[in-house]
């Protein structure tokens, strides 16, 4: 099954939390870092010697990541996979120059790797798609969950993670609140809600339609960079205001949003409970 050996390059915090992962199913795996107290190997070309695939967790740096590209490409197998686990930068550049890119993806993990479910696969232009799917297949047996996203800068999770953080700091820099009432609020009002739901569903629940007329306070107050976004309009246009109509972005009948929110409540009552339990 494969991978039948992995090598992990670059043992800090993310490099080490993979392996960790890799090892804990069985897998042999090979961590190599420059610190000699973190690896078992002498050098890269000895960490990935014979290893299937190979995940880089260098630093955020194109040039650090490149010259590691050169050692990997030199003495891995020509059937290796080669992954990185950057977080923002866009595969395209890292995979330009390579030897071998159609090998060659973006396999964004999370802090901690061991306990965080979702992976970002990202294809670059020249990736082969039976590389993307060996990649895909190796995380959903690790028990991740294995989304293939798009290529740009901070894929998916970090785009979206940090446009929160950057309003969240706009609001105590405007004096709204303190950084500890930014953090309650989220945690107790929609933060609540992510463990279950992503933003469509949620939309779709509260209504296109009741968010359209927020996007244009939002709008009049804080200028055209909340203006809704044109597919909300479109949907709205159409009268498809999610759950109530029967149609939004997911096209949940009304039947189906009944049962959800029945699960939702039931959910909800859960995540209640165990902050309690936890102290939160």
């Amino acid at each position: 099954m494969w991978p039948a050996r992995v090598a992990i390059v670059g043992g800090g915090t993310m490099g080490a939390g993979i392996a960790r992962v890799f090892a804990s199913h069985e897998i042999p795996t090979v961590l190599f870092d420059t610190a000699p107290e973190r690896t078992e190997a002498a050098s890269i070309a000895d960490a990935v010697a014979g290893a299937e695939l190979i995940v880089e967790a260098v630093f955020e740096r194109p040039d650090v990541k490149t010259e590691v590209y050169e050692e990997i490409e030199a003495a891995a197998a020509d059937s290796a996979v080669i992954a990185t686990n950057t977080s923002s930068i866009p595969i395209a550049q890292l995979a330009a120059g390579l030897r071998r890119p159609e090998r060659f993806l973006g396999m964004h993990w999370f802090v901690p790797p061991l306990l965080v479910p979702c992976v970002e696969v990202i294809p670059a232009p020249a990736t082969d798609e039976q590389v993307v799917q060996k990649a895909v297949d190796a995380l959903t047996r690790l028990s991740k969950a294995a989304v293939v996203v798009g290529d740009g800068p901070g894929f998916v999770a970090n785009r979206i993670q940090f446009a929160m953080f950057r309003e969240a700091a706009r609001i105590v820099e405007e004096g709204l609140a303190t950084p500890e009432q930014v953090d309650e609020v989220v945690r107790s009002s929609f933060g609540f809600r992510l463990p279950f739901f992503g933003p469509f569903t949620i939309a779709d629940l509260a209504g296109l339609d009741v968010y359209a007329d927020i996007f244009e306070t939002l709008e009049h107050g804080l200028g055209p960079g909340f203006s809704a976004p044109e597919i909300l309009r479109e949907h709205v246009d159409r009268g498809e205001f999610g759950v109530k109509t029967g149609r939004g972005f997911l096209e949940l009948s009304q039947a189906e949003g009944d049962h959800l929110i029945t699960r939702r409540d039931a959910a909800y009552a859960k995540l209640a409970e165990l902050r309690r339990e936890v102290g939160l």
